[in-house]
């Protein structure tokens, strides 16, 4: 087993453990929304699942991810035409795995990117619902929160439902969309998932030198806790060099969390 490396951000332990979403999904496309999403694609297609498809944001499918930030001398490796028609096609059919960032989340998984406040009047509006009904429907999807807080992960339902959840009151007739899969969700505090009774949110691990305490008073509802979680796995200096050198040799990834802060927490 590959020592893990002592020094590493906090941007890079998330980017680590949001590329676990896509470790058993074999050859589906990954779709990373944001920095961190997209490098931690990039990096479960480097290590461990290589049957992953990846685009270039544009139109083709890549031999492997594209870095990102300047390329300079690089070349896109085209592997393949990948227009949106080809990749509604497999959204359609379940073959897609998107790691997305709502504005809000509800103990149900349901998301919101439209609006905050009351939708006839908002405090802020946003993107819309986008295409978060369809994502949710058709295929699994996954979280990143940068900024783990109630006013993230709401109590009672998120202001606006943009995407389908786990409340059996929002499906038509009581019935369980049969492509309903919501499956990681990693935070700057916590692995989370929603694998608690009746798919309440559950605590997976908790980032080195968090306590579950300061999590649960983060979040609006109830989490879900079996025993005592496990600390989050630190980066392996394999990792940490693919993501400095081949992923973000730009280090974009400083600008994810304000003062680029380390991985390990320190006590108050």
């Amino acid at each position: 087993m590959t020592a893990a490396a002592p020094d590493y951000t906090l941007a890079e332990l998330c980017i680590v453990a949001c590329a676990e979403a896509w470790r058993n999904d074999g050859e589906v496309l990954a779709t990373g929304i944001g920095l961190v999403p997209r490098l931690a694609a990039g990096l479960a297609k480097l290590t461990f699942n290589q049957d992953l498809m990846m685009t270039d944001a544009e139109s083709v499918l890549v031999a492997e991810p594209v870095p990102v930030g300047p390329r300079g001398n690089y070349q896109v490796k085209v592997e393949g035409w990948m227009p949106y028609l080809r990749t509604f096609d497999l959204l359609w059919h379940g073959r897609r795995h998107a790691l997305v960032g709502p504005v809000q989340v509800d103990r149900y998984g349901q998301m919101n990117i439209s609006a905050v406040g009351d939708h006839a009047k908002p405090k802020a509006s946003l993107l819309g619902v986008r295409g978060f009904p369809g994502n949710t429907l058709n295929h699994p999807n996954s979280l990143f929160i940068p900024n783990h807080g109630p006013r993230v992960f709401v109590a009672g339902e998120v202001d606006v439902v943009c995407s389908i959840g786990y409340n059996p009151a929002r499906w038509p007739g009581g019935v369980k969309p049969a492509d309903l899969d919501l499956r990681l969700c990693v935070t700057d505090l916590a692995v989370l998932d929603f694998g608690g009774p009746d798919h309440a949110m559950r605590v997976v691990s908790l980032h080195p030198g968090v306590m579950l305490e300061q999590v649960q008073a983060a979040t609006g509802f109830p989490l879900y806790v079996e025993g005592t979680p496990p600390v989050t796995p630190a980066p392996t200096a394999e990792q940490l060099e693919i993501i400095r050198t081949r992923l973000d040799p730009h280090s974009l990834r400083a600008t994810v969390f304000k003062g680029n802060p380390g991985g390990v927490r320190q006590a108050a």
